[in-house]
């Protein structure tokens, strides 16, 4: 069997399976990907990469947390973060089912490729936003969201720009390309990491 790896541009309020439920669009309004599953998960809410593979072994490296594998956010926060905050971060914040592992985390400015997103982020004329990169090397439910909560910068929109070596680069909402197998395998064989 031919292993698969295909990167997608998960819309906003695009659910991350193939089966609709509610109403909600989902993956198989976007893609047709026979046998492939999401590795690793990107809420309703969210938008960026979403990783789907047909390869168990695959999906366990990129998903699980003993693999550490980076996924990189891009994320608009209501506030402008101090460097307190920021720090609080890199060391790791005490979320309510535990600590997170380290975070790298810094204000960037908005991203110049970034798509207008429907509807759009409500606006408050008096509140300052601010983007933020962040990398984490877990995947909990909604993470991000509760880390950037828990040092008191609500967190706006949120868009995953990488997972691992892959990013969304030249991927609109809603487009997908498949990676070559050759870079598949060389991930697979990259060592653990500390």
């Amino acid at each position: 069997m031919k292993h698969s790896l295909l990167l997608f541009n998960k819309p906003f309020r695009v659910l991350a399976q193939f089966t609709p439920k509610d109403g909600k669009a989902c993956l198989s309004d976007y893609v047709r990907a026979p046998g492939m599953y999401p590795a690793g998960r990107l809420d309703y809410d969210s938008e960026g990469l979403l990783l789907l593979t047909n390869w168990p072994a695959l999906q366990t490296r990129i998903a699980n947390p003993k693999w550490k594998a980076p996924k990189t956010y891009l994320v608009q926060v209501e506030g402008v973060p101090t460097p307190e905050a920021l720090e609080r971060l890199r060391k790791g914040i005490v979320l309510n089912d535990g600590p997170t592992l380290p975070a790298e985390a810094e204000l960037v400015d908005e991203p110049a490729w970034l798509w207008e997103r429907t509807p759009p982020i409500r606006f408050r004329k008096a509140i300052p936003t601010q983007w933020l990169r962040l990398v984490i090397r877990e995947g909990r439910n909604r993470q991000v969201r509760r880390m950037t909560a828990a040092v008191g910068y609500p967190t706006l929109r949120l868009i995953r720009w990488a997972v691992g070596p892959w990013t969304l680069d030249g991927l609109q909402p809603g487009e997908s390309r498949e990676v070559p197998e050759n870079e598949i395998r060389k991930f697979m064989a990259a060592p653990k990491r500390g």
